[in-house]
C-alpha cells in the first residue's frame, strides 16, 4: 500500500520497485537528476541512508513562518495602538460599550501570542519523537482563536442585553462615533492583512485569526451605529444593533470553526488532489495512479500516492522515476513540500496485495 516508510532523520522511505515489489519513496529533496551521475554516485545514492531535505525547501518553510510571525507582529502593534486610542476616548464619552470594545481589542491583540508560539514551534526540526516536526501546533492555535471568537460573541451578546436592561446615558456622541470608526478601521486593516498572508502561506490558523479581527471590527462598528441611533432619539438603538452584530459574529465563528475543523481532520481541497493525480499521470513511465492522499502539516502539504510502472523497469529506473514524479508534484501543487511515492508493477501487484 502507499505508505511513507520514512524513518526519523532519514528524509525518505527509500527504494522503488522492480517487478512484484513496491517500496515507499517519500523524498523531500532537490537532487539534480538532469546532470549525468557517475556509477559510484548512483550506487551510493541508491543504497546508503541519506537525507533528501533540500535547502530550497527548508528556506521556503522558514520564510513562510517568518512571514506569519511578521504578520502577527504588525497586526499586534496595530490592534494595540487602536485599543490605546479608544481607551483615551473612553474617558471623554463615559461609554460602557466603548470600554467593552476597548478591553476586547486589547484581548484580541493578545491572540497573536498562541499563533506566534505555533509559528515558532513549526520552525523546529523534526525529531525521532515528532517525526513530522511541530507544524500541527498551528491547528491547536486555530482552536484557541475559534474559542476566542466564541467568547467575543458571548461578550457582545452580554453587553447588548445588559444595555437593554440597564440603559446608560452616553455623552459626546461624535467622539463616540469616531472611536468606533477607529476601532473598525484598525480591525479591518488587521483582518485583511492576516487573511491575505494566511492564505498565501497556507495557514488556516492565521486566516481564522484574521476572521476574528473582522468580527471585532463589526463590534466596533456597532458602537458607531449605536451612537447614530442615540443621536436620532432612539436610546435602545445601541443594544439592538449590538444583538444584530452578535448574530453576524456567530456566522463568522461558523466559517472560522469550519476551516479549523477541516484542517484538524486533514481535509484538502479536492481540486488539489485532482491536480496531483493529473500531474502524476502525465509523467512518462507512469502507467497508473491510485491512492492519492494529502494532508497539511502546519502550512505545508505532504502527499502519498501509489503509481504503477512497467514490469521490466529495474530498481534504479523505478527509483529515478519516483524522483522525477516527486519533483513534478512539488513544482505543480502549491504548498506541497514532500511526496511519498509507492511504486508497484502494472501487472501482478494485486496478487502481492492480496497475499
Amino acid at each position: 500500500m502507499g505508505r511513507d516508510r520514512s524513518q526519523p532523520g532519514d528524509g525518505h522511505g527509500h527504494g522503488a520497485s522492480g517487478p512484484g515489489h513496491g517500496h515507499g519513496h517519500g523524498h523531500g529533496h532537490g537532487h539534480g537528476h538532469d546532470e549525468p551521475a557517475t556509477w559510484r554516485h548512483r550506487v551510493k545514492h541508491l543504497l546508503a541512508p541519506h537525507s533528501h531535505d533540500s535547502a530550497d525547501r527548508v528556506d521556503t518553510a522558514l520564510e513562510t513562518s517568518r512571514r506569519g510571525i511578521r504578520a502577527l507582529t504588525w497586526s499586534f502593534a496595530a490592534l494595540f495602538g487602536t485599543a490605546v486610542i479608544q481607551l483615551a476616548l473612553v474617558a471623554v464619552t463615559g461609554s460602557v460599550a466603548l470600554l467593552g470594545d476597548t478591553i476586547h481589542n486589547f484581548a484580541d491583540a493578545l491572540t497573536a501570542l498562541p499563533l506566534g508560539i505555533a509559528f515558532a514551534l513549526g520552525r523546529r526540526a523534526a525529531t525521532r519523537r515528532y517525526t513530522y516536526g511541530l507544524g500541527r501546533a498551528e491547528d491547536l492555535a486555530g482552536v484557541v482563536v475559534v474559542l476566542i471568537i466564541a467568547g467575543s460573541a458571548a461578550l457582545a451578546a452580554y453587553e447588548a442585553i445588559d444595555r437593554l436592561l440597564h440603559p446608560h446615558p452616553v455623552q459626546q456622541l461624535w467622539v463616540l462615533a469616531a472611536a468606533g470608526a477607529v476601532g473598525f478601521a484598525g480591525n479591518e486593516l488587521v483582518a485583511r492583512y492576516r487573511i491575505t498572508v494566511g492564505r498565501e502561506i497556507g495557514s488556516a490558523a492565521l486566516v481564522a485569526d484574521g476572521l476574528h479581527a473582522r468580527t471585532d471590527g463589526f463590534t466596533s462598528l456597532a458602537v458607531v451605529l449605536g451612537a447614530a441611533g442615540v443621536a436620532l432619539g432612539f436610546p435602545a438603538a445601541d443594544p439592538v444593533i449590538g444583538l444584530l452584530i452578535t448574530v453576524a459574529i456567530l456566522f463568522v465563528l461558523r466559517d472560522a470553526a469550519k476551516e479549523v475543523f477541516r484542517r484538524l481532520m486533514d481535509a484538502v481541497d479536492p481540486a488539489t488532489v485532482e491536480l496531483a493525480e493529473q500531474t502524476a499521470a502525465a509523467v512518462p513511465g507512469v502507467e497508473g495512479v491510485r491512492e492519492v492522499r494529502m494532508r497539511w502539516i502546519g502550512h505545508s502539504l505532504r502527499a502519498e500516492l501509489a503509481i504503477q510502472v512497467g514490469n521490466t523497469l529495474t530498481v534504479e529506473q523505478a527509483h529515478e522515476l519516483a524522483h522525477s514524479l516527486e519533483h513534478r508534484l512539488i513544482a505543480a501543487v502549491p504548498r506541497l513540500t514532500a511526496a511519498a511515492v509507492h511504486v508497484e508493477p502494472a501487472i501482478g501487484a494485486e496478487t502481492v496485495h492480496l497475499g
